[in-house]
């Protein structure tokens, strides 16, 4: 990515995609930047903000073509991209992100699961397989694998980043309800599920 993009604008990015996207479906081929701000309740004004990173010009009285203004997108994020990961932790939240096909489309290849459960180590999930956590180290790095999405349970948690790191993981995407303790070139990504759901409901 060659600009730098703060993570509130790539969140509202990949929102616009997703209307671009259905708006493809219904061969919609225009999209005024008040027709996104008013499905995702913003300023009109952010939108216009936001889609300038791409260097994505629309035309006067009509708006942005919609399967350009995508590309646009596609090609900011990365998205053809392809990005390796493993996801560790094979319980119902590892096993219904292995689910998600739609990772994918942004250029999120999974290629297996990991758990230390002789239960599920053998089995498969959406064509990915389950393997013994103690595989993870030599496999990272012969695969070339930098990403971990970390689902184990929160006892876990540090421990088995800890030994991603000594993988050689450098990225930490984290659905555990807990704040990891890694070195300075390890980046992680909290994914705080309990969070956003108190900031949904706060005034109910």
């Amino acid at each position: 990515m060659q600009k730098k993009i703060s993570e509130k604008v790539i969140n509202r990015l990949t929102l616009y995609h997703c209307i671009l996207t259905d708006y493809i479906a219904k061969n919609i081929e225009y999209i005024s930047s008040k027709q996104l701000a008013t499905l995702l309740k913003v300023d009109d004004s952010q939108v216009r903000k936001d889609i300038s990173v791409l260097n994505n010009s629309g035309k006067s009285n009509v708006g942005y073509i919609v399967k350009e203004l995508k590309v646009s997108i596609e090609k900011t994020l990365g998205f053809a991209k392809n990005k390796k990961a493993f996801i560790i932790g094979a319980g119902n939240l590892g096993s219904a992100l292995a689910k998600y096909d739609n990772f994918q489309d942004y250029g999120l290849n999974i290629l297996a699961l990991f758990d230390n459960d002789k239960s599920k180590i053998g089995g498969m999930v959406n064509s990915k397989p389950i393997l013994d956590i103690k595989k993870l180290e030599n496999l990272a790095r012969k695969s070339n694998v930098d990403i971990a999405i970390l689902t184990v349970p929160r006892v876990y948690a540090q421990s088995t980043a800890d030994y991603l790191v000594k993988s050689d993981i450098k990225y930490i995407w984290n659905f555990t309800p807990a704040v990891l303790d890694v070195p300075s070139d390890v980046q992680v990504w909290n994914e705080n599920i309990m969070g956003n759901f108190l900031q949904f409901t706060y005034n109910i």
